[in-house]
């Protein structure tokens, strides 16, 4: 996991530096923005939406706004649940309690 992590953050970095190209429609639009909206059109099955923010930023940072996301979603939870981050996650995925 924290591998997986590394390598989305490693590429979102080189995406920056390079200046790399995002899309055709990037302009107004960070990777935090692109993330909520693609993972409030996943939950909605909104295809048209999710295919329209997944253009908005790479690929690379797109997954790193969604872990980011998914980590600051599961802390609230936790926080709101007076629960551990790792029951939270466990119970959203439909994973027994360890």
């Amino acid at each position: 996991m924290l591998a997986r992590l590394r390598r989305s953050v490693a590429g979102f970095l080189d995406a920056l530096r390079t200046g790399a190209d995002t899309g055709p429609d990037t302009h107004g639009h960070n990777l935090f923005e692109a993330a909520a909206t693609y993972v409030a059109a996943c939950a909605e099955d909104d295809q048209d939406r999710i295919d329209e923010a997944a253009g908005w930023v790479s690929p690379e940072a797109l997954s790193f706004g969604v872990n980011e996301l998914a980590c600051r979603a599961v802390v609230a939870l936790a926080r709101e649940r007076d629960e551990s981050p790792r029951t939270v996650a466990r119970a959203l995925l439909g994973l027994p309690a360890v």
